[in-house]
């Protein structure tokens, strides 16, 4: 039994540790920026459509329609599309008395943003007017002036879907918003960028990107599965297209305020994840094999995202028995593949990235990266420094009060928005562990097809996150 759960062990920790080097891999290009944020911008040639899919936004679909009629592009070249989809409040008449296009839906039976957007896109290629490309937003975004210069430029480089950089609109709200913001600047950064300075394709996001006519008339759009972005990225691939990414057009997305509404949306989403890799894994690593194509390799892992998470969780598990088991009884030690330092200097790694990612992303300033650096560096190499027994109780003690002294300092120097700030950061390794259960009830209802609505609660015009 004992030889049994040593060698589960080590399978486990080996394929965590390939899948976590390759994705290292992939984040180490994201660090090298090869993003020009001083770009002058060729003329302007290319034709939009601005579709947004609103469901009872009354609230921030003003602001919104606002944000896209002050895009610096010319007027002329882009007409914006409001989809009013089962409303039941003044969504439909506020746009309206905006000067936009808005169109109502009713379909009780085929609900979702994918039904939403396939339903207009049909519309729109009937109209007298021929447009290049598509843009696709969520009715709470705000969008950076920017946007269409972007998109035009990529669409001139070749690319026929273009996806955007997501941020948030309000990261400081609570540490749910904040969690949710440092996922969001990590995946743009490490991954996004990434795969593009790979040359990879990048993974459309559900809002913020663009899409050539030509392709939807070509492929069609058919995604409308709970994660229709995922769907849709699967389909390109396996078609030998890929998603571009264009890094400085921002789109500002309102997080959900509570843990509970985080549930309910990330549960959706895992379920989408469920349901697509369940269709497209196969196919796509059919297609990585036979055509050795890295690129569908590269998505077809990306879809198993529920099992990568699980498998992660367990290897978490197994690391947190590794240090509050004594080492000569442990079966869970990290050691049956790599040495202790290694081990060091990957959580060192590890602690680090996030606020790394966060300064360089001008997130938060380089005092509080200061911050961050010593207090991992503290607790990581604290039984070096002070020749102490590295037991689980000593890790405990020093971290507490290490974090008592951190925020002692913070208090006194009168930065409570930084103190504010690290606290809730802290917090950030309990929404990472929400992912868990999450992503097992997303895999036992995959099946589930009811969409999930966040209600947003923010009226923030453009110029406040600009």
């Amino acid at each position: 039994m004992k030889d049994l759960l040593y060698y589960l062990t080590a399978i486990t920790q080996i394929t965590v540790f390939l899948i976590a080097s390759y994705y290292f891999v992939i984040s180490l290009f994201g660090l090298f920026s090869g993003v020009d944020k001083n770009k002058i911008y060729d003329s302007p040639t290319k034709r939009f459509a601005m579709v947004v899919a609103a469901y009872n936004e009354e609230l921030v679909i003003e602001n919104t329609i606002e944000s896209l009629k002050s895009l610096n592009y010319p007027k002329e070249l882009y007409d914006i599309f409001i989809i009013a989809d089962n409303c039941t409040d003044n969504t439909a008449s506020i746009s309206t008395s905006l000067g936009v296009n808005v169109f109502e839906r009713k379909n009780n039976k085929k609900r979702g943003k994918g039904y939403a957007l396939e339903w207009m896109f049909n519309k729109i290629f009937t109209m007298e007017t021929d447009y290049d490309g598509i843009c696709i937003f969520d009715a709470d975004n705000l969008i950076s002036k920017n946007f269409l210069l972007e998109m035009d430029n990529k669409l001139s480089e070749g690319y026929m879907v273009v996806q955007g950089y997501i941020d948030s609109k309000n990261p400081y709200d609570s540490w749910i918003t904040q969690s949710y913001s440092v996922s969001f600047w990590n995946t743009n950064r490490l991954f996004q960028l990434g795969r593009k300075n790979l040359k990879l394709s990048n993974q459309i996001g559900g809002t913020g990107f663009c899409v050539h006519t030509k392709i939807l008339k070509e492929l069609g759009w058919g995604s409308t599965c709970l994660t229709e972005d995922l769907e849709f990225t699967c389909k390109l691939v396996l078609n030998n297209y890929k998603v571009g990414w264009a890094h400085n057009a921002i789109v500002y997305d309102e997080k959900p305020l509570t843990l509970k509404q985080s549930w309910k949306q990330r549960k959706r989403w895992m379920q989408g994840f469920a349901d697509v890799s369940s269709r497209f894994f196969l196919k796509l690593i059919h297609k990585a094999y036979k055509e050795k194509d890295i690129i569908a390799l590269d998505c077809a892992l990306y879809t198993i995202q529920p099992f990568v998470i699980l498998l992660f969780g367990l290897s978490t598990i197994i690391t947190f028995l590794d240090a509050i088991i004594p080492y000569n009884d442990n079966l869970f030690s990290m050691s049956v593949i790599l040495s202790p330092v290694i081990i060091q200097i990957i959580v060192i790694f590890q602690m680090a990235i996030n606020p790394l990612i966060m300064v360089i992303e001008k997130k938060i300033s380089k005092f509080m990266f200061g911050i961050f650096i010593f207090y991992f560096l503290s607790i990581t190499t604290y039984s070096h420094i002070f020749d102490m027994d590295n037991s689980f109780i000593n890790k405990m003690i020093f971290s507490l009060l290490l974090l008592m002294v951190i925020l002692s300092i913070l208090y006194m120097a009168n930065k409570r928005q930084y103190l504010k700030l690290f606290i809730r950061y802290l917090m950030y390794n309990i929404y990472v562990f929400t992912w868990i259960p999450i992503t097992i009830q997303g895999i036992i209802y995959k099946k589930d097809k009811e969409w999930s609505h966040t209600k947003h609660t923010r009226k923030i015009r453009i110029g406040e996150v600009e």
